[in-house]
């Protein structure tokens, strides 16, 4: 069976899904060819059902606290199992959503793994799907580094994890990124003993230090143990998992019911055609990898076979491969577009929630400009007292001599939430005053952003005068 198309996505998740809506709605005949569930890992193994669990960790610590704000919810407690269902059940309904939008639109919804023949013909479980154009969006999956006993009992990935219906006592997770703090977050604050192993001086590369150390001191009261400049050399599994690392050259060894491996992902480029047809893989200092080389039009060095998203080298985010996929799909529609990396949104859902965007202050530094920075204390704005969050700095970093806004760093109830204003202001070439001359709405927290910009030139009204 032949089927012709002008398009073919190979990979549902973020970046593949809305290509291939895109594609649809340029008046593109689309296939979306996915072997596993539609959504990919955002929907169905990483953002979306993550954050289902922290927001269960966030209610209950918000119901252990309730009496300090006058309600009376006596003991307190937690059911796993349930708060895992409500992470289910919201995954599916998303899941059945995506579905139901690539249909609405057109699209034609192959199930299976996708194959290239040539630069046209994709081949899923013998059917031959000719397209025009093809979009890779194959996405990643958890790294596997090279230690010994990483297959033994209770040794986990992030899939592994969040598949759980119950979760143990304790914890030990190696890798200090994204997945790994949000993972300790959880564990944390449903009241787990739990270990971090990063093998970098820090934890979560590319935020500010005193957010990086206030959130590592607010991580210890949740009774998160981490341990920085440390190699893990080996993995015991076992009912009690050892894992084995070494510290200023001496061994040492961390304890925990469980062992989570969180030290990034890789791409899914293998055994997919992508050497016999000829396309180009990227190098990285050098060396040769299983990523995907493309241009700031997505396009491969073939020109009509595009790649987004976890198998590029760019920036692994779900809305970077959405972007990514918008791109490729005005491209295969002859429409011109190109991707900008400056002004890209980073999430982390710990408790409170951390997002930045551009430069941090150091490498506004580094990369030569004269910086001007404003900064507010969340404790000093009203809404976050009310809500009885104490915690976090909003910082904003400036070029001294235009304003014009080069980054920001939040570590603030709705942080995320609240970076995408600064993004849309860096991304039409603002400066602070964009912000600090834009009335907030009172009280929110996303007036700390202003009070931030109001401080660049030392003209906050809420924070005490800098000496």
């Amino acid at each position: 069976m032949e089927n012709r198309y002008d398009v073919a996505v190979i990979g549902g998740g973020p970046g593949g899904y809305e290509a291939a809506i895109r594609c649809a709605q340029y008046g593109l005949k689309t296939a979306l060819i996915e072997m596993d569930k539609l959504g990919g890992t955002c929907l169905n193994r990483g953002c979306i059902p993550t954050k289902a669990l922290l927001h269960g960790a966030e209610l209950y610590q918000e119901a252990k606290n309730a009496a300090s704000f006058g309600v009376n919810v006596g003991d307190v407690t937690y059911d796993y199992a349930k708060i895992a269902a409500h992470k289910d059940k919201v995954v599916s309904r998303l899941v059945g959503g995506v579905g139901a939008l690539e249909k609405a639109n057109g699209v034609d919804v192959i199930n299976g793994f996708g194959k290239l023949d040539d630069a046209n013909t994709v081949d899923v479980n013998g059917q031959k799907i000719k397209a025009e154009n093809i979009i890779l969006a194959m996405g990643s999956t958890p790294s596997r580094p090279p230690i010994p006993g990483l297959d033994g009992k209770n040794v986990m990935t992030s899939d592994d994890i969040l598949a759980l219906k119950e979760i143990p006592d304790s914890f030990v997770i190696i890798g200090g990124g994204v997945i790994g703090m949000e993972f300790a977050t959880v564990f944390g604050t449903l009241g787990k003993k739990v270990t971090v192993i990063e093998m970098l001086p820090f934890v979560i590369p590319g935020i500010e230090e005193e957010i990086r150390s206030a959130l590592v001191k607010n991580m210890k009261k949740i009774g998160v143990n981490i341990i920085t400049s440390a190699k893990v050399t080996s993995i015991e599994g076992g009912d009690t998992v050892k894992v084995n690392y070494e510290l200023d050259g001496k061994p040492q060894t961390a304890e925990g019911a469980c062992c989570v491996v969180s030290v990034g992902r890789s791409p899914m480029t293998a055994n997919c055609g992508l050497e016999e047809v000829g396309v180009k893989f990227a190098e990285r200092n050098g060396r040769p990898t299983r990523y995907i080389q493309i241009d700031d039009c997505c396009q491969t060095n073939i020109k009509n076979i595009y790649a987004i998203g976890d198998i590029t080298p760019k920036i692994q985010l779900a809305h970077v491969a959405s972007a990514q996929g918008m791109v490729a799909a005005a491209n295969c529609a002859k429409r011109t577009a190109t991707m900008n990396y400056d002004v890209v949104p980073a999430c982390l859902y710990t408790s409170p929630e951390i997002a930045y965007v551009g430069l941090s202050e150091e490498k506004a530094k580094e990369a030569g400009y004269e910086v001007e920075t404003g900064s507010f204390n969340v404790a000093n704005n009203g809404k976050a007292m009310v809500m009885g969050e104490n915690q976090g700095i909003v910082k904003i970093i400036t070029q001294k001599t235009t304003g014009k806004i080069l980054g920001a760093q939040m570590y603030a109830p709705r942080a995320t939430d609240m970076i995408g204003e600064v993004a849309v202001i860096m991304k039409k070439g603002g400066t602070f005053e964009d912000i600090a001359n834009t009335i907030h709405p009172h009280p929110t927290v996303s007036e700390t952003l202003m009070e931030a910009a109001h401080d660049v030139e030392g003209m906050s009204t809420n924070a005490m005068p800098k000496k």
